[in-house]
């Protein structure tokens, strides 16, 4: 038994260029070699003044060695790795190349997008970035399922697990899994919101759900409006992060546009939200003539109730509470036909799998806090052996002056003073997945050696197995933070804070 201890209060207290922490962008994404310093400090505030945390992690200078065994603690988010053989044909064949059509049309319309000004580029910058990112990962999840001997190697342990444990449970996951097909577009685009893409339609939802959820017992509530839930959700509600509506009307454009292409001009609901409308000019209206954007509505709503919504006159409120019977529908008959069949049939089978497991097995992540172990070493690919450490000197050979291999100027003129031996980005055989970045690696002495970052382009098959002999997690190493502190930045005092 463990408690957390939630900080509402943290502020940013270092943060390196961009060009730094992403050096190498979307092409050395998921790959290794690497040389970035994607790291952060944050500082946690309790009453308004820096919390008192006597117990802390201490960095080391000295870093990890090649062979050595470190540690990662951290809040792993979900893995895959129990799914029956339908659940991964159906991410295979149907979930996947879903998603990604749908995000490499959406990477393209934020590229023209960023391609009208600076200003624009700017805007699209940060969920250009999400939407690459979450391509290559899925993209790899994909590839990882078309590995004929991985998948034959799921294959004949569902064979045997079924030959000792009877076939009920997986005929369960078959048959919902086949139910699945039938109401997933319907599902994801009406009440997952693919077709209400950007900030102020979720907004609008959250507080058209606020007003009814909150009014219900806790126990009776949908899951995200839950009391335990209530403060996080309230302090992305109330975000002062700024929303630029000409990015909005081109998000909101782009998935109405891709609801009736895909649930078809026909579908009732589609008829509900266009009606005679284009996608075009419904996005415009929503967007040009919304008041969510501001904060103090957004509050006056929540804090209104159901009275404040039922009466408000907003376009996008209005919008909202227009489609929100029938998302309720889909979701409620997706939950019951799909997702309570495979969660009661899945515990039977994890309860099976573990009680007839002839090796160490472990449950899938679950955003809860997990320790795991493992070694720095390198791993075989294209026939040439990757060493596991890489060092300052590589980062300088690999920069080229041009994106996404520039370096930020600070980097260019402190570099006659960093050692060029210094362990840049390390690679180690621990067990992570999404989740896990930010992640203290810790050496047997209780010393952070590095910080996880992300892994390898193998890694992410580790969705669904785990394959010692090339998953790699990567991790910026501590000495080259502790030295860029110290000669590129000039940070001091957290150098000393980090280290006594």
């Amino acid at each position: 038994m463990y408690k957390y201890k939630r900080y509402q209060d943290v502020r940013l207290a270092f943060a390196p260029e961009l060009d730094s922490a992403f050096f190498g962008g979307d092409p050395d994404n998921f790959t290794f070699p690497r040389y970035n310093l994607d790291a952060a400090l944050i500082r946690a505030y309790e009453n308004g003044k820096p919390a008192k945390t006597p117990n802390y992690l201490r960095f080391s200078k000295a870093g990890a060695a090649e062979k050595e065994l470190v540690f990662v603690s951290g809040h792993p988010g979900s893995t895959q790795r129990l799914l029956t053989i339908s659940q991964l044909a159906f991410q295979r064949d149907v979930a996947l190349p879903n998603r990604l059509m749908y995000l490499a049309e959406l990477r393209g319309l934020l590229t023209e997008f960023g391609r009208r000004g600076e200003e624009q580029a700017r805007i699209a910058s940060g969920q250009l970035f999400w939407v690459e990112n979450a391509f290559k990962a899925l993209k790899g999840r994909f590839e990882a399922l078309l590995d004929a001997d991985q998948f034959g190697k799921k294959i004949a342990q569902e064979q045997d697990m079924r030959s000792k444990a009877g076939q009920e449970a997986w005929e369960t996951i078959d048959h919902a899994v086949k139910a699945s097909r039938d109401l997933y577009d319907s599902y994801l685009m009406i009440e997952a919101g693919r077709a209400f893409p950007g900030d102020l339609f979720r907004i609008a939802r959250t507080l058209v759900r606020g007003a009814t959820e909150r009014a219900k017992p806790n126990e009776e509530r949908l899951r995200e409006f839950s009391e335990a839930g209530l403060p996080t959700l309230e302090q992305r509600l109330f975000s002062k992060a700024p929303i630029y509506p000409d990015l909005e009307q081109i998000l909101l454009e782009f998935g109405l546009t891709k609801l009736r292409e895909t649930l078809g001009t026909d579908h009732p609901t589609v008829k509900k939200i266009l009606g005679k409308d284009s996608p075009e000019n419904l996005a415009r209206t929503l967007i040009q003539n919304t008041g969510l954007a501001d904060v103090d509505t957004r509050k006056g709503l929540w804090e209104g109730g159901q009275a404040a919504i039922d009466s408000s006159l907003d376009p996008m409120i209005l919008f909202a509470r227009l489609i929100d019977d029938d998302a309720r529908d889909f979701r409620k008959t997706y939950e019951n036909v799909v997702e309570a069949p495979i969660l009661k049939a899945s515990e039977t089978i994890a309860k099976a799998r573990f009680s007839h497991a002839t090796e160490k097995l472990y449950p899938d992540a679950t955003f809860t806090l997990r320790m795991t172990y493992g070694t720095v070493k390198g791993y075989e690919e294209r026939g040439a052996f990757i060493h596991p450490i890489t060092t300052v000197d590589g980062l300088y050979e690999r920069a080229t002056g041009k994106a996404p291999y520039a370096l930020p100027q600070s980097w260019i003129e402190s570099k006659d003073s960093l050692d060029m031996k210094t362990p840049m980005n390390f690679a180690s055989t621990c067990d992570i997945i999404g989740g896990n970045s930010g992640s203290p690696v810790i050496n047997k002495k209780g010393q952070v050696v590095g910080l996880i970052f992300d892994g390898n382009i193998q890694s992410l098959g580790g969705d669904y197995w785990f394959d010692e002999s090339v998953n790699r997690a990567v991790a910026v190493a501590s000495p080259i933070i502790l030295e860029a502190l110290q000669k590129v930045y000039k940070a001091d005092r957290l150098l000393k804070e980090l280290t006594k």
